[in-house]
C-alpha cells in the first residue's frame, strides 16, 4: 500500500510538471525570414540586387508570386524585422509593413511578398525609431494584402511588439 501511494504521488508531481511545461506550448513560435519561404522554391535575393543608379526597373517588386508556407497560417508567432510606417500618428504606430532588412520598400525596392508582412495592431505602438529592429508576436494569416508600396504575402494580428537584443 505506501509502495501504491509514492507512485501516485510520484505520478501526480510528473502529470503535473508535465502540465505546467505543456503550458508553454501555447507561447509564440519565433520564426525568421527564411521560415516564411517553402521549403524547394529558390528566392530572388533583392537586397544585393537593388540599385539606386540605371532604370526604374531597379524599384519594381520582383517574384509576385513568390509561395507563402500555409502551415503558418493561424499560428501564434515572433517575427524580428524592421518597419515601414504606413498608418499612425506621430506617438503611435497602427499599421505597417514588417521586412526583413532597413531600407526595405523606401530606400531600395520592396523584397517578394513573402518576405514582407502586413501588421496592424489595435490601439497602436510607440516606434522610437525606423533605425532599429523590433519583434512583432501575434497571430500570422498567408491572406495577402496589396498597398501603393508592396504586394505582401503575410499578415500578422500583433499582439505585441518590442525592441529587437541578441
Amino acid at each position: 500500500m505506501q509502495y501504491f501511494r509514492k507512485f501516485t504521488l510520484l505520478c501526480l508531481v510528473i502529470f503535473s510538471f508535465c502540465y505546467s511545461f505543456n503550458g508553454h506550448a501555447n507561447a509564440p513560435k519565433e520564426i525568421f525570414w527564411e521560415d516564411l519561404i517553402p521549403k524547394g522554391h529558390v528566392q530572388i535575393d533583392t537586397q544585393d540586387q537593388a540599385s539606386h543608379e540605371g532604370s526604374e526597373q531597379n524599384w519594381i517588386q520582383p517574384d509576385l508570386d513568390a509561395p507563402v508556407v500555409k502551415e503558418l497560417n493561424g499560428q501564434s508567432v515572433s517575427l524580428p524585422g524592421f518597419v515601414v510606417p504606413l498608418e499612425g500618428d506621430s506617438e503611435m504606430i497602427t499599421e505597417f509593413l514588417l521586412v526583413p532588412y532597413f531600407g526595405a520598400c523606401i530606400h531600395v525596392p520592396p523584397p517578394p511578398p513573402n518576405q514582407i508582412v502586413h501588421v496592424t495592431i489595435k490601439g497602436g505602438v510607440p516606434i522610437e525609431s525606423l533605425y532599429d529592429a523590433i519583434v512583432v508576436t501575434g497571430i500570422i494569416s498567408t491572406e495577402g494584402w496589396s498597398g501603393d508600396i508592396a504586394q505582401v504575402g503575410y499578415k500578422i494580428k500583433a499582439v505585441g511588439v518590442a525592441p529587437f537584443e541578441l
